[in-house]
């Protein structure tokens, strides 16, 4: 990966973000977090 398109994907990442924190109350960093939590109680499961 070439520093232009990690840059450009952090940027992307960092628009979803606020878009989310403008537009919908920032909600979405909690339901990311659920669902990483959510999903490692999954993968733990299959250990």
């Amino acid at each position: 990966m070439t520093n232009k398109i990690a840059i450009v994907l952090a940027l992307i990442i960092i628009a979803v973000f606020l878009a989310d924190r403008v537009l919908f109350g920032g909600g979405l960093p909690v339901f990311l977090g659920r669902k990483i939590v959510d999903l490692s109680e999954y993968i733990a499961f299959w250990r």
